[in-house]
């Protein structure tokens, strides 16, 4: 998989971000190797995608599907059925102690996400050490068009279960994306951004 021209690339995407506190748009831009980013309408952000604060928000599908690779072993394929023609990749763990299954690339991606909230934890008090961690599950698919071979979706999901105080308090996150096919026109920055 790869960027079919040499072209400089831009990126725009649109989402909602889904958490306890309800939902809030998200807009994100990239060009020319910086990320653009704006969550709930507030004021933009703008950083390189060499800051993992930002590398972290752009959910570009072949940089996903490039670090995929890495999973080795663990990925199970479908192959194409039906009338949809599609295959589909996938790459699971099971409920495990983070200790047991910290090197595993799927995991170390959760951790990625996970560890800004699990420093939030710890500086309110929250001591469990990570041998009692547990990984509820992390899974990471990718569909794609069987005779293309384009993306056409990308799912990532995690679970962490951290004990505190005799109760365990639950993080989870799920990314979803959809893609519809090449697009043809160009991606421009709205006004005052950049």
């Amino acid at each position: 998989m790869h960027r079919t021209t040499g072209d400089p690339w831009a990126l725009h995407s649109t989402g909602t971000i889904r958490g306890r506190n309800g939902a809030k748009p998200e807009e994100i831009y990239v060009v020319d190797g910086t990320a653009y980013v704006n969550e709930g309408g507030g004021a933009w952000e703008h950083g390189p995608l060499s800051d993992p604060e930002f590398a972290d928000k752009v959910e570009d599908p072949l940089a996903a599907l490039d670090g995929f690779r890495g999973y080795g072993d663990g990925i199970t394929l479908a192959e194409p059925d039906g009338p949809e023609g599609r295959v589909e990749l996938r790459v699971r763990t099971t409920t495990a102690r983070l200790t047991g299954v910290r090197d595993e690339g799927v995991v170390q991606k959760a951790l990625r996400e996970f560890t800004p909230t699990l420093e939030q934890l710890r500086a309110a008090g929250v001591t469990a050490p990570e041998s009692r961690i547990i990984v509820a599950g992390t899974e990471e698919s990718f569909v794609l068009d069987a005779s293309t071979y384009r993306v056409t979706a990308h799912t990532f999901k995690c679970t962490f279960l951290i004990p505190h105080e005799g109760r365990q308090i639950r993080y989870d996150q799920e990314v979803t994306e959809r893609t519809a096919g090449t697009y043809e026109g160009t991606v421009v920055l709205p006004d005052g951004v950049g």
